[in-house]
């Protein structure tokens, strides 16, 4: 008997240290995923007290996870400016998302055609998380233009394309986004409250493209449309930005027009469909 009961301990004990030893395994992974999520939101970079203080975890508890993750390149460590940053693998692991979907693909062309065609840069960007996160971009030659570029996130409350995803939701779906939005304030003219945001985005559902009027950034005007997919949702949205001093009130009309045109082109290279003509099928 005493020999049955200590086997049976031994067991027991052998079991404990290795769903120990999986937990921490765990909490590295979910820690070093921590880590890259906010080195994304910094282009320039962190220190590593910048970084552990960002994420609320030890320097060395950090430097560890950073260590190991920089030995598989999805992290960097700039020496000369004592930063760290994303790696090359991460952009691999992103990418084959994107090229999953062929979406950047199909709409690069499209891209190009609408930058050369109104002169002023053209973005890309998908919903994430009540975010939009940018996934390509065609840059205008001209000294002054867009700084968000692949990669970079922005507020829905306040961007063109957010705005636009935002209004191309069933009410349903909107309601239960608009819950997650912080509604921060970036200029003077950011919308900070539900009710503003949910008449600017009757005014976008009637004229079919929205505008961020200096909401992200003073002297920044964008303009921007959906692509929908084969059922009519809302997949992705394409902007037009520039300055005022280019993109003047005279001229967001005519260019919501064009960019709309532009995304309605990419829907429908994707087997998509608008809203509107759907309803006309139905």
């Amino acid at each position: 008997m005493p020999s049955e009961i200590s086997e049976d301990k031994t067991d027991f004990t052998i079991a404990s240290k290795e769903s120990l030893r999986a937990a921490g395994q765990v909490q590295s992974v979910t820690r070093s995923i921590t880590l890259l999520n906010a080195l994304s939101y910094y282009s320039q970079g962190l220190t590593l007290s910048e970084l552990a203080k960002t994420v609320g975890l030890a320097n060395s508890t950090v430097h560890r996870l950073l260590t190991t993750m920089q030995n598989e390149r999805f992290v960097r460590y700039d020496s000369e400016r004592s930063v760290w940053l994303i790696g090359v693998q991460a952009f691999r692991v992103g990418s084959a998302f994107v090229r999953s979907r062929d979406l950047v693909t199909i709409a690069r062309p499209f891209m190009r055609l609408l930058m050369q065609n109104e002169g002023e840069t053209v973005s890309l960007a998908v919903e994430d998380r009540a975010e939009i996160v940018y996934l390509s971009q065609v840059e205008t030659q001209k000294m002054m233009r867009a700084i968000a570029g692949p990669g970079g996130r922005a507020s829905m409350h306040c961007s063109g394309i957010g705005k636009m995803l935002l209004a191309s939701k069933s009410d349903i779906q909107l309601e239960k986004t608009v819950e997650q939005l912080s509604f921060s304030r970036e200029t003077t003219h950011t919308l900070t409250n539900k009710e503003d945001l949910h008449r600017e985005l009757m005014k976008i559902r009637k004229q079919g493209y929205a505008v961020d009027d200096e909401e992200v950034a003073v002297g920044l005007r964008c303009i921007a449309a959906a692509v929908y997919d084969e059922n009519a949702t809302p997949l992705a949205g394409i902007s037009l930005s520039g300055p005022t001093a280019r993109i003047s009130r005279e001229r967001i009309e005519a260019l919501g027009q064009s960019v709309r045109k532009i995304a309605l082109e990419i829907t429908k290279e994707l087997g998509g469909i608008e809203p509107s003509l759907k309803s006309q099928q139905n």
